[in-house]
């Protein structure tokens, strides 16, 4: 793959990533705020959703870029934990600390802890930054 063709997927990915970031936190404006928690499970639970599906992009973008073939099946997190095992071992961390907590504990459970919810944001930014074009 050539360097232009590599700077075409990190520009498309990352903005596209960076879009659902900014869409999850309007949700999460939505679901207002007392102290540190979120008022509103349901918006606390589409925010940390549309979250993890930006992790995804970038994800598939960072795997792509790294070499992997792409698959024609929905993939799984096994599947990312797997590839990424063998690429970067910080980053599978990482991944794994998104998914747990934006995936598990804010899609599925709709945690209203805003310091944990903000935790994984952090984590979201730090893997779509691994493909921010130069």
């Amino acid at each position: 793959m050539s360097i232009e063709e590599q700077q075409v997927i990190k520009q498309k990915s990352y903005s596209e990533a960076i879009r659902y970031m900014e869409n999850a936190k309007e949700s999460l404006k939505k679901a207002g705020k007392e102290d540190h928690y979120y008022k509103d499970r349901k918006y606390v639970k589409t925010a940390c959703g549309t979250a993890y599906s930006g992790i995804l992009i970038a994800l598939d973008a960072y795997l792509s870029l790294s070499g992997v073939k792409k698959t024609g099946r929905r993939k799984s997190i096994e599947y990312y934990c797997e590839q990424l095992g063998r690429l970067d071992k910080k980053m599978l961390r990482t991944v794994n600390n998104a998914y747990e907590i934006l995936h598990l504990s804010g899609y599925y459970d709709g945690i209203l802890d805003a310091r944990v919810v903000k935790a994984g944001m952090d984590e979201a930014y730090g893997i779509i930054d691994k493909i921010k074009p130069e």
